[in-house]
C-alpha cells in the first residue's frame, strides 16, 4: 500500500525517464517524478472515451496534505460530468488582449470596422486607433487575458495613462519622424474609449460574455471647451505678423489663419487641393473630411484670399510642401515655434476651430447654420447643401470669418449686414467693419 506522504514524496528515487507513484488511498490522485529531480501532484480521470491528467502543482509549493485536498475536489467534479484538464487547456489558450487588437486591428485595416454615419473608419482615424494600441493599450495589458478583465483594470489603464506612465519618444516610418507620446487626460480619455470599442468588438464576436469598459468615468477633455476671446484674437494676430516676418513660417502662417476663418480642421486645411476650393461657389467641397464628403461655406475673405493665392500656383496642393505634389509638412514643428513661450501657448488647431463656432453662436446664428459651417455630421443642414449653397450660409461664413478677420488686423464688427453679388457683399461688410479708433475702412 502507497500513501502519498512527505516521506514517501521525499523518498521517490530519480530515474533516467519520469515516472508516476499512485496513491492507493484515493484512486487517481498520483505524483509525478520528473528525469530533473522535480516532483508535481496530479489526478489521472477518463472522460470521453479518454485518459487525461490534470496537475495539481509542484511539490514544496503544495503539501501531500493541500494537494490531497485539491485532487478530491477535481475528482469530485470529475464525478459531476466536468473536465478539468480540458477546462484549463481551454484556460491556456485563452486571447490575450494583444491577440485580440490584433485581430480588431486586421478588420479595421479591411474596412469591417464602422465609425461615425455607419461608414469605415477613415485611414486617418485607423492610423490614430493603431498608435493609441500599440504605445498604450499593449504595453499596459497586452499579455492580459481578455476574458480576465475587470472594471478595476480599465480604470487602471486610464490613471495610468493619466499619469504619463506610457510617455515615450519612438521614431516613425516618415524621414526624421518621431512620434511622441505624452499621455494625460486627453489621451486616457480617448485611448479606453478606444479600449471599451475593442472590448464590444470582443462581445460580439462571443470572446467575453461582457465589457468591462462600461461605466468607466473618462476626464473631460478641456482642451476642446477652450475658446480665443477677442483679446487673444488680436494677440494672435500680432503674433501672426511677426512670424511672417520670418520667410520660413509664411506658409505656416496662411494655413492657421485660414483654419481661424474658416473653422476648418487643421488637416482640412493641410491638405486642401486647388480642385476643392470651389471660389465662384464660396464654398470648399472636401472629398475625404473626417465625415467623408463635405460642402464647407467660406467667407468673402477667404475667398479673395484664396483667389490671389491660386494667381501663382500651378500645384496640386493650396499649401504644397518642398515637393510641389506633396503635402505642406512642417505645420506641427511651426505651431509649436511660433506659440512657444508666448500669451497662447498650449492653443491648440482646434481652438480654433471650436472658437469659430463660438464667434458665430456670439453673432446668432443657429447650432444648425454653425453645423453646416464646420462639417459637423449631427448638422443635418450640411448635407442639403451638397449641391448649392444656401444664401444665408454663405452670409453666416462671411460675416463670421469678416469678424474674426477684423480681430486679428485689430478691428471690430458692429453689426452685420449681407447682400447676394460679389460688389455689395464688400460693400455691406466694410460699413460695419471699423478700426480701433472707429472709422470705417474697405476690405
Amino acid at each position: 500500500m502507497t500513501k502519498l506522504t512527505k516521506r514517501t514524496v521525499d523518498a521517490a528515487d530519480i530515474r533516467k525517464a519520469d515516472y508516476f507513484v499512485w496513491d492507493d488511498d484515493l484512486p487517481g490522485f498520483g505524483l509525478r517524478v520528473f528525469a530533473s529531480g522535480k516532483r508535481s501532484y496530479l489526478i489521472q480521470y477518463r472522460a470521453e472515451g479518454r485518459t487525461r491528467r490534470y496537475t495539481i502543482g509542484l511539490h514544496g509549493v503544495w503539501t501531500p496534505e493541500t494537494a490531497r485536498q485539491e485532487a478530491k475536489a477535481q475528482l469530485g467534479r470529475v464525478a459531476r460530468g466536468d473536465n478539468p484538464a480540458e477546462e484549463r487547456q481551454l484556460d491556456h489558450k485563452a486571447i490575450t488582449v494583444k491577440e485580440l487588437c490584433a485581430l480588431y486591428v486586421a478588420d479595421l485595416n479591411a474596412g469591417l470596422i464602422l465609425g461615425k454615419g455607419g461608414r469605415p473608419k477613415k485611414a486617418t482615424t485607423v492610423d490614430t486607433d493603431t498608435g493609441r494600441i500599440d504605445r498604450h493599450i499593449i504595453p499596459l495589458i497586452g499579455t492580459r487575458r481578455v476574458k480576465d478583465l475587470s472594471n478595476a483594470d480599465i480604470n487602471r489603464v486610464l490613471k495610468d495613462i493619466m499619469a504619463g506612465k506610457t510617455r515615450v519618444s519612438v521614431k516613425t516610418e516618415k524621414l526624421r519622424g518621431r512620434a511622441i507620446v505624452r499621455g494625460g487626460a486627453g489621451t486616457a480619455a480617448r485611448t479606453v474609449g478606444l479600449l471599451g470599442g475593442i472590448l464590444t468588438y470582443a462581445v460580439e464576436a462571443g470572446i467575453i460574455d461582457r465589457n468591462p469598459a462600461h461605466g468607466i468615468r473618462k476626464p473631460k477633455d478641456n482642451v476642446r471647451n477652450r475658446r480665443l476671446t477677442h483679446a487673444e484674437y488680436r494677440t494672435l494676430g500680432e503674433m501672426l505678423r511677426e512670424a511672417a516676418e520670418n520667410e520660413k513660417y509664411a506658409i505656416t502662417v496662411d494655413i492657421i489663419r485660414q483654419i481661424a476663418l474658416t473653422g476648418c480642421r487643421r488637416t482640412e486645411m493641410i491638405k486642401l487641393m486647388w480642385t476643392e476650393a470651389d471660389t465662384e461657389g464660396s464654398c470648399l467641397r472636401l472629398a475625404d473630411s473626417k465625415e467623408g464628403a463635405s460642402i464647407r461655406p467660406i467667407g468673402l475673405p477667404v475667398v479673395e484670399y484664396l483667389e490671389e493665392r491660386r494667381k501663382d500656383q500651378k500645384n496640386t496642393y493650396v499649401f504644397p510642401g518642398q515637393d510641389d505634389d506633396n503635402v505642406f509638412g512642417s505645420f506641427p514643428n511651426h505651431w509649436e515655434q511660433i506659440f512657444k513661450d508666448s500669451p497662447l501657448v498650449g492653443v491648440t488647431p482646434h481652438v480654433l476651430r471650436h472658437s469659430f463656432a463660438s464667434i458665430g453662436n456670439d453673432l446668432g446664428f443657429t447650432e444648425a447654420t454653425i453645423a453646416a459651417l464646420v462639417g459637423h455630421s449631427k448638422g443635418s443642414v450640411t448635407s442639403k447643401y451638397i449641391h448649392t449653397l444656401d444664401t444665408a450660409l454663405i452670409m453666416a461664413a462671411d460675416t463670421i470669418s469678416c469678424f474674426i478677420q477684423g480681430l486679428l488686423d485689430g478691428r471690430e464688427f458692429r453689426k452685420t449686414a449681407y447682400a447676394l453679388d460679389r460688389g455689395s457683399r464688400k460693400a455691406a461688410l466694410s460699413r460695419f467693419l471699423i478700426e480701433a479708433g472707429g472709422e470705417e475702412v474697405e476690405i
